[in-house]
């Protein structure tokens, strides 16, 4: 039974051809009205979400489909200690598929291990969010015929971002993709991602502190928001909030035909002068998340009786290994086993295979 928990799950043919499929239902929508009928999703959102839920909401309904599930974990079993596990179990019983947002890391991917139906990570904390990232290549291959040959800034929070981490990871996957990484020494983007994904795979990367400095460069700008949600001292939040903020004066200095994208929501990190600007594409991915999530459940719903290719992942358990990151999964659900993986032979790393915090 295949899932989507990270977009590194989807080969660059299949993202490829799901936005081929994106297009053809931007174009013939009455095609696919009811291609999803008498199939049920469930939207589990243990986290607050607008964009994300009524997205997959919307792409179920315009399928033909229906749609159970909860937007706030107080009204379902977890807020009584019910585990992920058994609340995936629960589920499948229910639905044909499910997309799950978890404020822990790791949640999504111990659900597609119980469920017994697909499952579609909809955003684990700060760990991942492949169905944004494929909103956001989905805009840049309608806005720039592509996504090869470009010069991608990335501003803001590129420590907890998980669609920064996200689309870093899936912009690896095309030829000639140029970053450029832009933030407060605090924010960041983790080390293990510039070495493990942008350094292994041979892209060229600066860092800077300096947004003015970087537009004019620029292809795809990649605006973010300093998330309160992430940070356990407030002090430190407050005091970086307000470390960018792209106006209409300074965008001046881009390229004209360079596309703003931001995952949203936006508190202050993008003025509303900016919006009237043709340049200006975060609305547009919005749109756009709706018709790849389309895509995205027609063809998991297609596969879900083929076999699961034979490439399980190794992985080890050690008593003297233990996750390092206390959003893990595992930090609030105590009978799940550490595990994990190893992705740096040479210098014995250890990284946990549900949120890939290195071993401790």
């Amino acid at each position: 039974m295949r899932s989507i928990i990270d977009i590194v799950d989807l080969s660059t043919d299949e993202i490829d051809a799901l936005m081929q499929t994106a297009s053809d239902i931007i174009a013939d929508p009455d095609k696919y009205a009811d291609a999803c009928k008498r199939k049920k999703l469930a939207t589990l959102f243990f986290e607050p979400s607008t964009r994300t839920r009524l997205s997959f909401e919307a792409a179920m309904l315009e399928l033909g489909g229906s749609v159970i599930g909860f937007s706030d974990a107080n009204s379902s079993s977890s807020s009584k200690g019910e585990s992920v596990a058994d609340t995936a179990r629960v589920i499948g019983c229910y639905a044909d598929i499910i997309a799950m947002r978890h404020p822990r890391e790791g949640a999504p991917y111990i659900a597609s291990l119980y469920a017994g139906i697909p499952v579609i990570n909809a955003g684990d904390g700060g760990h991942c969010h492949p169905t944004q990232t494929l909103a956001d290549l989905f805009t840049i291959y309608r806005e720039k015929g592509g996504c090869n040959d470009l010069t991608v800034g990335f501003c803001g929070d590129l420590k907890y971002g998980r669609t920064v981490h996200s689309l870093i990871s899936a912009l690896a996957k095309y030829h000639n993709v140029r970053i450029v990484l832009i933030s407060p020494d605090e924010l960041r983007l983790p080390g293990y991602i510039k070495k493990e994904v942008i350094e292994k795979n041979g892209m060229e990367y600066v860092e800077t502190k300096s947004l003015e400095d970087s537009l004019p460069e620029l292809d795809i700008l990649y605006m973010t928001r300093v998330q309160r949600e992430r940070f356990e001292d407030l002090e430190v939040y407050e005091r970086l909030k307000d470390s960018y903020i792209l106006t209409a004066e300074k965008l001046q200095a881009a390229k004209p035909d360079m596309c703003v994208l931001h995952p949203l929501p936006r508190v202050n990190e993008i003025s509303v002068d900016v919006d009237a600007d043709p340049r200006a594409c975060y609305f547009k991915q919005v749109e756009n998340a709706k018709y790849m999530r389309m895509a995205l459940i027609l063809k998991l719903l297609a596969e879900k009786d083929e076999p699961e290719a034979d490439g399980a992942e190794d992985f080890v358990e050690s008593e003297l290994l233990k996750c390092s990151n206390p959003r893990c999964i595992v930090a609030v659900e105590q009978e799940l086993k550490h595990r994990f993986k190893c992705t740096d032979k040479e210098n014995g790393v250890y990284r946990c295979i549900y949120c890939d915090a290195k071993a401790k």
